[in-house]
């Protein structure tokens, strides 16, 4: 099956702060908006956000997977080996707090991934990984 683009809202309160986020931090090229939601090319994906008055971003949770504390929820994307390790690099010279910083996680193991953490201006968790071998996402 081919993979389609997901579509994906999420609200906030400071709809400018969370704007530059998206698209300066993470590069995201802005689609269509309005004063309420920008819509945003998330890596191929498209991340809506949504301006609502008296947000209150949640206190995430975590959960225990391979020795490290994983937000929960959160949300991302599998980038390419190479893309990843770009990303990477470019949010350490931004000097971002990670929540999980870069890392292999299940090394030598089934399902090998890079994988990092860090949460967006209002708390929203993001994870992205990488395979070497993109065989390996639903690997057993």
């Amino acid at each position: 099956m081919k993979a389609q683009p997901f579509h994906l809202a999420i609200p906030v309160q400071n709809l400018e702060k969370l704007r530059t986020f998206y698209r300066e931090i993470l590069n995201c090229e802005e689609g269509r908006s309005t004063d309420q939601w920008v819509d945003f090319n998330f890596f191929g994906h498209q991340l809506v956000i949504h301006k609502k008055e008296n947000y209150q971003p949640t206190k995430s949770i975590t959960n225990p997977v391979d020795g490290h504390d994983v937000p929960v929820p959160h949300f991302g994307v599998v980038l390419t080996w190479e893309d990843w390790h770009a990303l990477a690099d470019r949010l350490k010279t931004l000097n971002t707090k990670f929540e999980i910083a870069p890392c292999i996680r299940f090394k030598g193991k089934v399902g090998e991934q890079a994988t990092m953490f860090f949460k967006d201006p209002e708390n929203n968790a993001l994870e992205f990984k990488a395979f070497q071998d993109i065989n390996q996402l639903f690997a057993k």
